[in-house]
């Protein structure tokens, strides 16, 4: 199977950038389910880099219904150790302006029904969080951004909501009585997951619209969304082709050690099934114990 160190998690119509070569697609089925699409992989300035439209091909799953645990699994099951997050928000301050891009260093959940971790079912885990996006590869993106010659924003804090409705008027006042930034819908489980599966991970979040506080603003459709993500799509091809070109060979964060504290339950107590299900992601610690 095809390996790559880097993987972009973006919508529709970002499957690949030009210049890369031994491109394949591979379809891989992990212990929970099949990731959103096939996963393109090939070779981008000599490194290994993979795609994953998180809505599917056509855009038609929700994101809700984002098999998030299986996107993350399938990355992590080829190399994976620095996801890029192309995300389209929703300003909540007249700072960002649509077509605007922001590298996000803050979260805030408002999900409610999705699975958001790898963890139960007999093991406990406690992953830090407190700074849910990898400075090192936020800081390596947004230079990128600027070197791309985007209008790009560093640092903000990402509202992320359930949808697939978009946000009514008050619950919009209220994200930015908060201080939040932007608001999306899928920079969440994404970023718990990773941590979890001890990759770096980073958010580049288009903004599309100005969500609906901001009187005289059209409303907010998804057709506008859809329309702006895709004028950005040529200007992510040119952050991610550079930010591949940055990336050292070692990471210096602790995101590649997050579960070496955060592994509560005591090994001979796991079941077994448990145990085999996340090999992939705990067995280097359960052997070393």
């Amino acid at each position: 199977m095809p390996q790559a160190k880097i993987a972009v998690i973006g919508g529709s119509g970002l499957y690949g950038i030009e210049g890369m070569t031994d491109i394949e697609e591979i379809d891989i089925n992990t212990p929970f389910g099949r990731p959103s699409d096939k996963i393109v992989v090939g070779k981008l300035e000599g490194v290994g880099v993979a795609f994953l439209p998180r809505h599917g091909r056509g855009h038609r799953i929700l994101p809700t219904e984002v098999p998030y645990r299986a996107n993350i699994y399938a990355l992590k099951s080829i190399g994976v150790e620095r996801i890029i997050g192309i995300n389209s928000v929703g300003s909540l301050k007249e700072d960002f302006q649509p077509n605007d891009l922001l590298i996000p260093d803050q979260l805030i959940d408002r999900t409610r029904q999705r699975a958001s971790t790898f963890f139960g079912e007999g093991i406990v885990a406690h992953i830090p969080f407190g700074e849910p996006f990898c400075p090192s590869l936020s800081q390596l993106v947004y230079q990128s951004a600027r070197d791309a010659g985007a209008t790009a924003h560093q640092g903000g804090t990402c509202v992320v909501m359930e949808g697939p409705a978009f946000s009514t008027r008050a619950e919009s006042m209220l994200y930015r009585s908060w201080g939040a930034d932007v608001i999306g819908m899928t920079a969440l489980p994404e970023a718990k997951l990773a941590r979890e599966a001890e990759i770096c991970y980073a958010v580049i979040a288009c903004v599309t619209d100005y969500d609906c506080w901001r009187h005289g603003h059209d409303a907010v459709t998804a057709e506008m969304i859809i329309g702006r993500l895709r004028q950005n799509i040529d200007t992510a091809k040119k952050i991610i082709r550079l930010s591949v070109g940055k990336i050292p060979s070692e990471r210096d964060c602790d995101c590649g050690t997050a579960l070496s504290t955060a592994l509560i339950t005591a090994p001979d107590v796991i079941p077994e099934a448990q145990k085999k299900k996340l090999d992939l992601l705990i067995g280097k610690y359960l052997r070393k114990g």
